[in-house]
């Protein structure tokens, strides 16, 4: 290869977005971050919406600073959470600002929408778990609480889709993150349309589904002036879920007894597989059958993950303790375990104080109630890590065989201790790596848009290429 390619990856995450450049010389990639920035949720009346414009602005930052650090880009893409989306009018005018997966308009609906569509038709049709953060749910919420929105809507595009559509002016729905949306049918890759009847939710502000390794456009003139960029900059349609993107950058060498951890705020668990799984034990375990690169399926279970301890130490910082993620791994390891508690409880999805709910559960659930940051730290983690091994044995359940490995990726296996506590209390080996998982798979998907690589597997060689992966056994 006379140069390298320079492939922008923008990789926004629920607490922090960054803009990476990721260099391909035919054998390797080597990542060099260019931008990275806060992000959150705005509080406004007690509702929780993304400041959108402000991505955007950091989008076009990030652009700016990529194109002054190498010779060319030689072409982009983005992948964010999940289930999130902006309305547009007629016009293509953004509607309003984003809300966020965790604005409480969703609360006690479920039981509602029963009523109208059962969760077994839900389940058949989509193969997705049932949360309240679900797209679905998000727009019976937008039906019921502000009709007019749907009524003036004319698209409606997630995330990604969102901001691919503020670079390049087109419009599509990228298929791993409509899949996360409870309203996409996994084994025909089209709309579930009879939800859509049931609900009364418009079918029409929905896009064409693209896939990953597709081209979506290139950057606007518009983009160009803003930027200093003079050339044209191919969009590419990537794993646009931050999962699936992690997923296709884990280097699962044994994929029939191996499962992944994509670690982050939340943590998913799960197997990579060629159909999805959609019967009655997966629907009563509620796991969930989302869209991955190459059509795969990613059968897993969304588990609540570094949010309870991200939470823990903004609330102790808060209060002026200063605690790096250092202090509070340090401290962990020393503590003794005083309790056990379920992370995916409800009470931990939005508290106004974690540390305050966690000493709740463990009070009415008479335990000890850690007393200390590294009692409550040492809970959390070994919380997170039963929550692992009671889902992979409900796992093995369900296809009937042992697994045997688990490859942990993304940003949260820099907690050493969660991934020791996840060998030892899973009695299995625990393989890590890469940290920038959903950045790597992102920049997959942009090789495969260019030809560099056909497939998932010389995907993952490049991965094992390229990066040191770290091996943990049961203590």
């Amino acid at each position: 290869m006379a140069r390298k390619l320079n492939l922008l990856a923008f990789d926004l995450g629920a607490s922090n977005g960054r803009a990476i450049i990721g260099q391909y010389d035919g054998t390797k990639i080597e990542l060099l971050e260019v931008h990275k920035f806060p992000n959150g949720a705005e509080n406004i009346n007690g509702h929780l919406y993304w400041n959108i414009l402000d991505l955007y602005a950091q989008i076009k930052t990030g652009l700016m600073k990529a194109n002054q650090a190498v010779d060319r880009i030689d072409s982009l893409g983005i992948d964010t959470w999940g289930v999130d989306y902006g309305l547009l009018d007629e016009n293509d005018n953004l509607m309003g600002n984003p809300y966020h997966y965790r604005d409480k308009r969703t609360d006690d609906l479920l039981d509602e929408i029963f009523t109208k569509v059962s969760a077994d038709e839900i389940y058949a049709n989509t193969g997705i778990q049932f949360m309240q953060i679900n797209t679905l749910i998000q727009l019976y919420a937008e039906r019921k609480y502000r009709p007019w929105m749907l009524e003036n809507a004319k698209s409606l595009l997630f995330i990604p889709d969102l901001l691919n559509f503020f670079l390049t002016g087109k419009k599509y729905n990228e298929y791993t993150i409509a899949s996360t949306s409870q309203m996409c049918n996994p084994q025909t890759f089209a709309w579930a349309e009879p939800l859509f009847a049931k609900l009364n939710l418009p079918l029409d502000i929905m896009q064409d589904i693209i896939f990953p390794g597709e081209v979506i456009g290139t950057i606007t003139e518009n983009i160009k002036q803003q930027t200093g960029v003079n050339y044209d900059i191919p969009v590419i349609a990537v794993g646009s879920h931050d999962t699936a993107s992690a997923v296709a950058a884990t280097p699962l060498t044994d994929s029939e007894n191996s499962i992944y951890i994509s670690s982050g705020t939340w943590s998913l668990l799960g197997m990579e597989l060629p159909e999805p799984v959609i019967n009655e034990l997966s629907q009563k375990e509620n796991f969930t059958n989302e869209g991955g690169v190459n059509k795969t399926v990613r059968f897993l279970k969304n588990i609540s993950g570094l949010w309870l301890i991200q939470e823990c130490r903004r609330i102790w910082n808060r209060d002026g303790m200063d605690l790096s993620w250092s202090d509070i791994s340090q401290a962990a390891e020393k503590a003794p375990l005083k309790a056990i508690i379920d992370p995916d409880d409800p009470r931990f999805l939005s508290p106004e104080n974690m540390p305050e709910a966690i000493a709740a559960y463990c009070r009415e659930t008479n335990q000890d109630v850690p007393e200390t940051y590294g009692e409550m730290a040492r809970t959390v983690y070994e919380s997170l890590a039963v929550s692992y091994k009671m889902t992979i044995e409900r796992l093995e359940q369900m296809i009937g065989r042992k697994i045997e490995t688990i490859h942990m990726v993304g940003g949260g296996i820099q907690a050493e201790i969660l991934c020791q506590f996840t060998a030892n209390i899973t009695g299995r080996k625990v393989i890590t790596g890469p940290i920038e998982a959903t950045a790597m798979g992102n920049i997959l998907a942009q090789l495969m848009a260019k030809g560099e690589i056909k497939n998932l597997e010389e995907g993952r060689e490049l991965i094992r290429n390229s990066v040191e992966l770290k091996t943990y056994l049961p203590q």
